[in-house]
């Protein structure tokens, strides 16, 4: 949404560039900031998708972790069991 409105505001701008050397400045201002916008929004963006991958593979490892926590946690009752169930024979 913002990218296309950033591409319009561009288009006017340019449309308008032929009434007068003002109205260039103006349209070249635009054409500018719109363009800083855009390399602004692709960093961000950028940014962004790091982020979610740094907490994406956090949370996997933090999954990791407590799966393996668990396994052990299971390992060692099913040990406990075991040894209980020979003691009662």
């Amino acid at each position: 949404m913002r990218i296309t409105l950033i591409i319009a505001a561009s288009a006017a701008a340019l449309a308008l560039a032929g009434c007068s050397q003002k109205t260039e400045d103006h349209a070249a201002a635009a054409a500018d900031q719109a363009g800083a916008a855009t390399t602004s929004a692709a960093q961000d963006t950028a940014a962004n998708a790091n982020a979610a991958a740094a907490n994406t593979a956090a949370a996997a490892d933090t999954a990791a972790a407590n799966t393996a926590a668990a396994a052990g946690v299971a390992a060692r009752k099913a040990d406990a069991a075991a040894d209980a169930a020979a003691k009662t024979k």
